[in-house]
């Protein structure tokens, strides 16, 4: 069964807050959402495989609390904070949201790049339900 998903206003408001906050020039978001169109289909073309109509979807909690602690080791970044759904997801469903605080744009921007890839990557297990 899905989670209720949390509120980004709430998330910023809360980062904002947050005693590092002053050393962030930049939040960036990320919010994964189920697509209709097959990974396989995006990433290497592949063809006839029908519509998505749900995804199942869990993940390594351990690895993802890691992987969290690590993000804050990265140059620049100050805060850190991740949701995962769980369960059969429908196409446009949340699948995860990632909010990262850092000091400058690049460091920012790589940081939520690396993070969502290496949930994405190592973390997580995708099994796409086709539409009949």
């Amino acid at each position: 069964m899905a989670k209720i998903e949390p509120s980004i206003d709430k998330w910023l408001q809360e980062a904002k807050a947050d005693p590092k906050a002053e050393q962030c020039g930049m939040f960036l978001t990320h919010n994964g959402v189920v697509r209709i169109t097959p990974k396989q289909f995006v990433r290497e073309g592949i063809e006839g495989l029908g519509e998505v109509s749900a995804v199942e979807f869990s993940y390594d909690s351990e690895g993802v609390e890691a992987a969290i602690a690590e993000a804050h080791t990265w140059p620049g970044v100050y805060y850190v904070r991740v949701w995962l759904n769980e369960g059969v997801l429908k196409v446009g469903d949340s699948i995860m949201y990632v909010l990262i605080g850092a000091d400058i744009r690049p460091n920012c921007i790589d940081a939520l790049q690396k993070l969502v890839g290496k949930i994405k990557n190592d973390l997580v297990v995708e099994k796409e339900i086709y539409a009949s």
